[in-house]
């Protein structure tokens, strides 16, 4: 199969119970995180996890990738060296990651994919990491069709796969270009430790202090949801679909996972031309429904273009649908004009007069009367109710929800003492086994025939399927074979086929890189290159990078400097941008979070400007604690 005409549907696996949901809900590869160096610090695993996480995985020819994508201290790199031949010893397929000074390490000949945290705009950046070495390279959430088109051109898609988040949270800076939870935590994104301050409340105040938003979440997005771009992605060159979530529930991992699965299923049977990257088929006791688990809203960001509705600025929880509004409330219970029927243990949620989001599961529904489990904070009378948790959606999921088989095609013939039956896989792998056992003649051959046919069909709990009418019955005649000895076949040829499919696994090769070396497109680079260590160092040295500054968490940065950049631009989303209105400059503004320390409570805006040729915001503002602070550890 040509890498260029494989799709593949790449979902996320907190733990070992995820990952298997995944690949059973028709993933082609799960991602997952490993026992330290991941860009989500408290989705660890372990080693032990992992290998029989690629044991389920490679059943059914699909990957299991490692995300090892934080930057690393020298003291670090010895640790991560050793974790990655771990890895690789536990059946690995793929290493994702960030810090280029992994490339300059003693690894096994493991694949190389980029992590988001790369930052990969450009066809000159996604193009040197090709001839690095990389197979699989995470394109930028923000860019539209026509710049991914723009990298498809520029690089090989038989050498280097790209690859796009089609589902889940959005970040709302660049990866890998966010510093503000570093600047004012200490806790570093990109060390996997990101304390989500996009998702607070702020004040944002125009250039001469008049407040235009107060206490609004205003650097929270929306989720990304591409499910209605997903043939055009495929047409600009991507061929990896990617779902955020390694720290996501299971029932959002089924739900999601389902989703896609049907949505690229159903372009793969238009287009003959195109072809999954994994084999079997998952069969589903439910109907996915992506808006029932958790989200804030769907958007499908810059791929068609800037909107002006990109932003969760109300909340940045799971406000649910809206289903009805209160009418009267009085204690627990509530008389709710209802849209939509409610069941017992539903959650409903509500804003209240402060802008707050509240909430309450549901004790008992009878008509209009709602009794909630515990007092309704904050709802009054006209406020419209949202159900964020469906119960009986939840509970189903809760069960077994999917079953991924293999097709399988039989041939049974005759040998001298006995039968013989040759099971081949849909992927072309086939083995058999053999029987000694006296032929009978059948009184009814035609009912023979059907007896051996659906015999031979019982796989019953193997990951195999076969059809009837792919049974072929090579032999003389329909034997009439009694039906101990025809299971014993069946198990034994399903028993050598499962080692004929174990023996045939082969992993992906690392690309190597070309010579002579690439060059990085830039000669030098700022604490944005997040270059933490000297390996990393020595790569971009060697690459021809001439001038490089420290990670910002190396706390060399004390004065003013970009602490996120962003696509979304809060002067689009208040109609005050110079291309929406004429006569308005773009005159920085500020965003104001009030934060205690040691018992006072203290004003810290961050500035915001904009850079319109590009068609980005810049928040601006210096590290708390100045000199001080010390490096992040991990």
């Amino acid at each position: 199969m040509s890498l260029a005409s494989s799709l593949e549907l790449l979902a996320p696996a907190r733990n070992l119970e995820s990952g298997i949901a995944a690949i059973d809900h028709g993933a082609d590869a799960v991602y997952i995180g490993g026992p330290s160096f991941g860009a989500r610090a408290a989705a660890g695993n372990s080693i032990a996890d992992i290998a029989a996480l690629a044991g389920h995985a490679h059943r059914y020819c699909a990957r299991v990738l490692l995300a090892l994508n934080t930057i690393l201290r020298d003291d670090e790199l010895d640790d991560a060296r050793r974790l990655v031949w771990q890895a690789y010893e536990a059946g690995v397929d793929a290493l994702i990651v960030q810090d280029m000074g992994l490339l300059e390490l003693d690894l096994p000949p493991i694949q190389l994919h980029a992590s988001t945290q790369c930052d990969i705009r450009t066809p000159e950046k996604a193009r040197f990491l090709q001839d690095v070495g990389f197979s699989q390279i995470v394109l930028a959430r923000e860019l539209d069709l026509a710049q991914i088109r723009a990298i498809a051109e520029a690089t090989d898609r038989e050498r280097c796969a790209l690859e796009f988040f089609v589902h889940g949270a959005l970040c709302v800076s660049f990866s890998g270009q966010c510093t503000i939870s570093h600047a004012f935590t200490g806790r570093s994104a990109n060390r996997g430790e990101c304390s989500q301050m996009c998702r607070l409340p702020w004040t944002l105040k125009d250039p001469v202090g008049n407040t235009l938003s107060e206490r609004r979440h205003l650097l929270s997005l929306k989720d990304n949801d591409q499910s209605a771009n997903l043939e055009a992605l495929i047409d600009a060159g991507i061929g990896s679909f990617k779902i955020e979530g390694r720290l996501k529930d299971l029932a959002y991992v089924k739900n999601v996972t389902a989703h896609y699965r049907q949505s690229l299923d159903a372009i793969l049977e238009r287009r003959p031309e195109l072809a999954r990257s994994s084999a079997g088929r998952s069969a589903f006791t439910f109907e996915p429904r992506p808006e029932k688990t958790f989200h804030r809203g769907s958007t499908d960001y810059f791929v068609n273009g800037r909107q002006g509705d990109i932003g969760s600025f109300e909340s940045p929880k799971f406000v649910g649908a809206p289903v009805g509004r209160a009418l009267r409330v009085q204690g627990r219970t509530l008389v709710a004009e209802l849209a939509q029927a409610l069941g017992n243990g539903d959650g409903l949620s509500w804003f209240d007069a402060a802008g707050a989001l509240q909430g309450a599961r549901v004790s008992r529904v009878e008509g209009a009367n709602v009794t909630l489990s515990g007092a309704p904070e904050g709802l009054v009378p006209g406020a419209t109710l949202y159900r964020n948790l469906d119960h009986a959606f939840d509970k189903q999921l809760a069960g077994r929800t999917a079953e991924r088989r293999l097709q399988v095609r039989m041939r049974l013939s005759e040998v001298d003492d006995g039968l013989q039956l040759e099971v081949t896989d849909e992927t072309g792998v086939s083995a058999s086994a053999r029987i000694a056992c006296d032929k009978a003649e059948a009184r009814d051959p035609d009912r023979a025939a059907t007896t051996l046919r659906e015999a031979l069909c019982k796989l019953g709990n193997t990951i195999f399927a076969c059809e009837p009418d792919a049974v072929e019955l090579a032999t003389q005649a329909p034997w009439f074979v009694p039906m101990a000895q025809l299971n014993g076949l069946r198990r034994a040829a399903v028993d050598a086929l499962l080692d004929a499919r174990a023996a045939a696994w082969r992993r992906p090769q690392r690309a190597a890189p070309v010579e002579p070396s690439a060059r990085y497109p830039d000669t030098t680079l700022n604490y944005l290159g997040n270059v933490f260590n000297e390996r990393a160092r020595a790569f971009y040295c060697r690459h021809g990078v001439e001038l490089i500054a420290d990670a910002f968490e190396a706390n060399r940065e004390s004065g003013l400097v970009s602490l996120m950049i962003t696509k979304h631009c809060l002067r689009y989303s208040f109609n005050l941008c110079p291309k929406q209105v004429k006569g308005i400059r773009p005159e920085p503004m500020t965003l104001w979070q009030e934060r205690s320390e040691d018992g006072t409570v203290v004003r810290e805006p961050l500035t915001l400007r904009f850079d319109c040729r590009r068609c980005e915001m810049h928040v601006i503002g210096r590290r708390v604690g100045g000199k001080g602070r010390k490096p992040a550890r991990g």
